[in-house]
Formats: C-alpha cells, sequence, structure tokens
C-alpha cells in the first residue's frame, strides 16, 4: 500500500503509520512532498493508492476523477517562524512586531509550496512585499528552508508549518512561534483513496478517522 503525502503532516502521520502496521501487519510505504509536486506526480500518472494533501488540491483532483470526492480530514496547521539555533528570536506577538522584525531581518527564508503561497499574499496585503523581495529565498520544500536556517548568520528568519518546526527543534533550529492570530492561516490536509487504489487500501483509510488516529495527529500539532 502506498501513500503520497504532503510534508506538513509528516510528524503524526509517522506514528499514524506505526501504529497501523502494527496492528495489521501490513506493508504500507509513505512518500513525501510539497503541494505542487503531488499535483505534478500524479498528473504524470504515478501509481498510488492514497493521497494526503491540503483540501483545495484534493478537490482538484476529485473534479478530474484522479482521486476519490471522499475525504478523511485529518486536521489543519498553521505557519510558524524558526530562526537558528541559539540567535535571537524575532518579536511576532503582534502584527506591527511581526512587520518589523521582518523589515529589520538581513533574510526571509521560505517553501515554493502551501505556506510559501500564503506568505506571498500576507506580505502583500501587509504592504511589505516589495521591501522584502530582495532579501527573500525561496525553496521547494521545508528540508532546504531547514538546513538554510540552520546553517545561516546574522538575523534570519525562516518560515515553515508549525509541526515541521517543532520536529526538527533538535537540528539547528528554534521555534519562535506561530503568526499572530490576525494574520494567522491554517492549512486543513485530508486523505483520499486514488482512483487506482487497491482495495485493501480502504483500511487506512478508515483507521485515519478513527479517534485514536486523531488523538495521534493531534498531539503532533495537527488539530
Amino acid at each position: 500500500m502506498k501513500v503520497l503525502s504532503a510534508g506538513a503532516v509528516r510528524p503524526g502521520l509517522i506514528k499514524v503509520c506505526e501504529a497501523f502496521r502494527n496492528m495489521n501487519n501490513v506493508d504500507l510505504r509513505v512518500d513525501f512532498a510539497t503541494a505542487p509536486a503531488i499535483a505534478k506526480r500524479i498528473a504524470a500518472g504515478e501509481l498510488v493508492d492514497i493521497v494526503i494533501a491540503p483540501t483545495d488540491l484534493l478537490e482538484a483532483l476529485a473534479t478530474t476523477a484522479q482521486v476519490s470526492t471522499n475525504q478523511i480530514s485529518l486536521g489543519s496547521i498553521g505557519v510558524g517562524v524558526t530562526v537558528r539555533a541559539g540567535a535571537t528570536p524575532p518579536q511576532i506577538a503582534t502584527v506591527p512586531a511581526f512587520k518589523r522584525s521582518l523589515l529589520s531581518a538581513d533574510c526571509i527564508i521560505y517553501n515554493q509550496a502551501s505556506t510559501g503561497i500564503y506568505l506571498d499574499s500576507l506580505f502583500q496585503r501587509l504592504g511589505i512585499a516589495a521591501a522584502l523581495e530582495s532579501k527573500t529565498t525561496r525553496y521547494p520544500d521545508f528540508a532546504a528552508v531547514l538546513n538554510h536556517v540552520a546553517n545561516g548568520y546574522g538575523n534570519q528568519i525562516g518560515f515553515g508549518a508549525t509541526t515541521v518546526i517543532i520536529e526538527n527543534a533538535d537540528k539547528g533550529v528554534a521555534f519562535v512561534g506561530p503568526l499572530p492570530t490576525e494574520i494567522q492561516n491554517y492549512t486543513s490536509y485530508a486523505a483520499a483513496l486514488t482512483s487506482n487504489a487497491a482495495n485493501r487500501a480502504e483500511t487506512f483509510l478508515d483507521y485515519l478517522a478513527t479517534p485514536a488516529a486523531k488523538s495521534i495527529l493531534k498531539s503532533a500539532g495537527i488539530e
């Protein structure tokens, strides 16, 4: 059984998969990718049984019958701020403080996936996009953001899903906190069977809807 999943849910999904394997003694393989990469891989005809992704992507795939319209919700994840371990954390408690911190930073780092798409629109809305453009670095995924921030210097600010920042706190980065409530963005994630899914794949989809699975996901920050 093969699952193609967005990386933001990785901290909780890995534990859910482990519990499912132990209960069912099945070969369950999970590959993680960004939402844009998932869309390209499914469009290219990659054979997987279940796709876990932002709900808007699943809905788009469902319109072309590439995945089922029946979705199992995993939960929502917000955007967080990260800096190099040991660096002075920026002030982000309020929107004005958040803007000042970004404008005074040496570098802003984020991905080209769901988080990055939202940040682009947020910076436009806050009126600071032009001021940040020359010092912004974008990467395809959070792994590259993590590497940049962990090995960076000076006053650099990174962004990512709160779950993956917290998961990597032992890899040279520190979790500063979530975006201020007024400008926070939550991405909802769900799972759906693909059009060519094996019959047994439905058992994992059913497990994702159980209280046990929901508890594991919640403990990883997927609300």
